[in-house]
């Protein structure tokens, strides 16, 4: 068995059983990925991927229990990389994120602009998707850190741990009925159709939540994944717009009113998590820190030896966050 073996099979599987992508993606030959993968089944006795003639087509179960030993065995080699290069060079590598839309347009800029400032020689990566796509990225050792406020916590690989609490705010044109009302219920917003995030993206679980113990149903018309398109459904009038706070700019977004909605809504939770198993570089522990400054190197240390859910609870339980 070798190690290459393990990264054909590891890449293939995620390439979605595509030999041909997969030898692209790795400048290497078509055959010769389909050769190795042939003799480290021969070898271990059972197939790794189902075929149909010379394509694969799927996974076998066999297949599933070792591509997890594979991908834990490359990342392990990975940590050790990291590892002489934190003694080699300290202030050099790089450093992958995924995260959503939200935080990479508002939160984030100011944080990567003093992290590129302090290490110039740590390459920095971003990824965007839905909290789902961002957490499989991060459980699956496809980056660094996943930020997000949803589907973290359907990871038990992931190290959780809370950053600060955010709330909403309802964009309206400035000629909107609800503009004129000082202080908005429930029930007012449910009047009117709804523009907001797609479920299960940026805290739209606390959205529906608050709706739901009224007893009433939103009328949610239009749903995209970024602010910014939100904001445009709004001003064509399709609905009024239920973002995350952040995402309201005064200086271009004045041709609309923001009215709060932090008493209507309960806040959510944005948290960074990075895999069991992670190697920490110091640059590492320092983009956290930006980030969450309560999340000192220290504190990241004991959340890394938290075994449930439950520790990593108790642990922070008695950190305010501070509201974004």
């Amino acid at each position: 068995m070798k190690l290459q073996q393990l990264r054909y099979i590891w890449e293939v599987a995620h390439h979605e059983m595509n030999v041909s992508a997969t030898a692209q993606s790795l400048f290497t030959s078509q055959p010769g990925i389909s050769k190795q993968i042939r003799m480290l089944e021969d070898e271990l006795g059972v197939e790794i991927f189902a075929r149909n003639g010379k394509h694969l087509t799927r996974i076998t179960p066999a297949g599933e229990v070792i591509l997890k030993a594979a991908g834990e065995i490359l990342h392990k080699t990975e940590s050790i990389k990291s590892i002489a290069q934190e003694f080699k060079n300290p202030s050099k590598g790089s450093l992958s994120i995924a995260t959503t839309h939200t935080q990479a347009r508002y939160a984030l800029p100011p944080v990567i602009k003093t992290f590129i400032a302090r290490y110039p020689e740590v390459s920095l990566h971003m990824h965007q998707g839905t909290p789902m796509q961002i957490s499989e990225l991060a459980a699956n050792f496809g980056v660094d850190f996943a930020i997000a406020t949803e589907a973290l916590e359907l990871f038990s690989d992931l190290i959780m741990m809370p950053c600060y609490r955010w709330n909403r705010t309802i964009l309206v044109p400035r000629d909107h009925e609800l503009a004129q009302i000082s202080q908005l219920k429930i029930e007012d917003v449910a009047k009117h159709p709804i523009v907001t995030y797609v479920f299960g993206f940026t805290g739209r679980s606390k959205l529906d939540e608050a709706f739901i113990k009224r007893g009433l149903e939103p009328r949610v018309v239009f749903t995209a994944t970024d602010a910014d398109v939100i904001k445009t459904y709004v001003r064509l009038g399709l609905g009024i717009g239920i973002v995350a706070q952040m995402a309201y700019d005064p200086s271009t977004d004045g041709d609309l009113v923001a009215l709060n909605a932090g008493h209507l809504f309960e806040p959510s939770i944005t948290k960074v998590g990075f895999r069991r198993g992670t190697y920490m570089r110091k640059f590492m522990y320092d983009f956290v820190e930006l980030f969450a400054p309560h999340l000192t190197p220290d504190l990241v240390d004991r959340a890394y030896q938290c075994h449930s859910k439950a520790e990593l609870d108790a642990l922070f339980a008695d950190i305010e966050l501070p509201m974004y």
